[in-house]
């Protein structure tokens, strides 16, 4: 069943579609069964078949979890393309010209599915010969990769698509066999271009590698940020860009200013317009007039109290939701994302426990007031994630029942992080924490929200933060940690987090409390699978590796929130040079690098 939602453009007379699919069943219940007065039986195959768009990412960790997401995977791409087939064929009979009129970009693997049903239904409904029905699916398609995590990019065992979708496992057969003679062609005796750009895994169980039918089955490949693209091409799919270089492209992601400023920021957004019009709403560039406001000090001074105002809205928010009590002149320094390792929301909390022991050795000395904010959510089966987020919280309930740290320092996790509580927690925000391990986050769009509501960003020179220091400035960015490369040669050598953890006395300190149980004393030794994660299993995300660094930035930070006025004009710089982020521009590239599309006029009526 469809569920359609218009989406009005902004100001320019024109409505989009959004239709999204919900699984029905046909009967109610069964009458058999009612009858003979069984009424659990009698719903169970209506429950059973609706259950498919009820659960939202169901725990794969089992294998009722990864059927139960191929199925999703296959019923929202079958419905969407049987969708397309309808309203295509109401005009059209030639299916030379699909492509003219359809593109379809796949959001990273999850949909990738769709490669083989439309050559299924190109081939087995519409009666196409398998050459033609490969060029038009090709043409269709477009690939954008979010990831570079190997654990992310799907793998499907052949055996479960045998028994779920057995006629789509012969097309990706097939489209295997004639691709792999084309990679024979091209790398003439190269059994390990054969072997790296094999749609089927063959190492123990034989997997699809759906990263790989995605390239192979697009005309196009990008990433979403400079440095994203450019590990794309020189690692992670190297061999398919030395084969299709002209497929790969760059696209770095953006966000709509009309939520993420004009909505949910409304007096910052009220006092830029009042300097410098409203232009910016549908041109984000336009936001390059306010460079001159840095230098007057009755600008910095609304700009200053708005940002006091944020803070009080955000305040009692959270003390209505969850009865946090928080310092309202102390830096909101936040980090709001999914939980994974490889953001370091543990990093953070390594340095609260650092900041913590200091103000507990000397009381008397001056420290800058912080609020460290954390929230997001963890994957059903990622039992890495889930005891992060028993840390944090384990953590903040020590250093904020201490009296000797009073008001100085506090740690917070925000409950049920979702997109209206963002749109509370960015503008109040000060210190941006964007501070994955190098290398491993594709772009990050909370990055250019936060900068966007004039916060400050500490982070790793990783996925969009080089073009965010490269438009803000390196004056206006707080930059930590080692690089892609730097890592690379770490690893080379030979990486020994226990050497780091020997050599800094501050850091031993933070882990032994950890893993001591101080933080946990009726279950003291509930974080030791984190702390053997760092000491003992490779510290895989190198966080002790960057510790040093992150601690002394944050000083820097610290030492800076402290000037008002020059803190008020970095962040009044941050907004000002953000506007090459908006998805406006986004959506321009796609239009014109991947889709083929130009603009449509359009009459505005008075």
């Amino acid at each position: 069943m469809a569920y359609d939602t218009p989406i009005p453009g902004y100001r320019n007379n024109t409505v989009n579609n959004l239709r999204l699919w919900a699984a029905k069943s046909t009967r109610e219940f069964d009458f058999s069964y009612f009858n003979e007065g069984n009424y659990i039986r009698a719903v169970e195959n209506k429950q059973r078949s609706e259950i498919i768009s009820k659960v939202l990412y169901p725990n794969d960790d089992k294998f009722e979890g990864k059927e139960l997401r191929l199925k999703q995977e296959y019923f929202f791409v079958s419905a969407t393309l049987q969708d397309v087939m309808r309203r295509f064929k109401k005009g059209h009979h030639d299916f030379s010209k699909f492509n003219d009129k359809v593109a379809v970009q796949l959001n990273d693997t999850h949909p990738a599915i769709a490669i083989p049903e439309l050559m299924r239904t190109l081939i087995d409904v519409e009666h196409l010969d398998w050459e033609k029905a490969w060029e038009i699916t090709v043409k269709t398609f477009g690939y954008t990769n979010h990831t570079i995590l190997p654990e992310a990019l799907e793998k499907w065992s052949v055996s479960l698509m045998e028994r779920v979708l057995p006629r789509h496992i012969q097309i990706i057969y097939e489209i295997n066999r004639r691709f792999l003679s084309e990679v024979a062609y091209r790398f003439p005796g190269s059994s390990e271009h054969q072997q790296a750009m094999s749609l089927i895994d063959e190492n123990g169980e034989k997997k699809v590698c759906m990263a790989h039918l995605a390239i192979v089955g697009s005309h196009s490949t990008n990433g979403v940020a400079a440095l994203h693209t450019e590990l794309l091409k020189s690692h992670v799919f190297k061999p398919f860009y030395e084969m299709f270089p002209e497929r790969f492209y760059n696209i770095t992601n953006g966000i709509t200013q009309r939520r993420w400023l004009q909505k949910c920021n409304p007096e910052l957004a009220q006092l830029i317009t009042k300097n410098i019009g409203d232009g910016w709403v549908k041109n984000l560039q336009e936001l390059k007039k306010l460079i001159p406001f840095a230098e007057d000090k009755g600008f910095r001074d609304e700009w200053r109290k708005i940002k006091l105002s944020n803070k009080l809205r955000l305040t009692e928010y959270l003390m209505h939701n969850n009865t946090f009590a928080i310092n309202v002149n102390a830096m909101f320094d936040c980090q709001v994302k999914r939980i994974h390792e490889y953001k370091r929301q543990l990093l953070n909390v390594l340095h609260v426990i650092y900041l913590y022991n200091k103000i507990r050795a000397n009381p008397t000395a001056e420290y800058t007031p912080r609020s460290v904010i954390i929230g997001g959510k963890a994957a059903p089966g990622y039992a890495t994630a889930k005891l992060i987020i028993k840390l944090i919280n384990s953590v903040a309930d020590v250093v904020n029942n201490d009296p000797v740290i009073g008001g100085r320092l506090r740690l917070y996790f925000l409950a049920n992080y979702r997109v209206s509580l963002a749109e509370n927690t960015i503008p109040a925000t000060d210190l941006s924490e964007q501070i994955s391990t190098a290398g491993t986050e594709a772009s990050g769009t909370g990055n250019m929200k936060f900068a966007l509501n004039g916060a400050l960003t500490i982070g790793t020179l990783d996925g969009a933060n080089i073009e965010i220091k490269k438009e803000v400035g390196d004056d206006n960015i707080f930059i930590f940690g080692m690089t892609v490369e730097e890592i690379k040669q770490l690893k080379n050598k030979g990486y020994s987090p226990y050497d780091y953890y020997q050599k800094n006395p501050e850091l031993k300190e933070v882990i032994d409390m950890i893993g001591n149980g101080h933080f946990s004393p009726q279950h003291p030794y509930v974080f030791r699978p984190i702390v053997d994660s760092l000491l003992y299993q490779g510290d895989q995300y190198f966080l002790l590796a960057d510790f040093a660094s992150y601690v002394s930035c944050q000083e820097r930070v610290s030492r800076l929130y402290r000037d008002r006025e020059e803190w008020t004009k970095k962040s009044i710089l941050n907004v000002a040079r953000i506007g090459v982020f908006s998805s406006d521009r986004s959506i321009q590239e796609y239009a014109q690098k991947v889709w083929g599309v130009s603009a449509s006029p359009v009459i505005l009526t008075p």
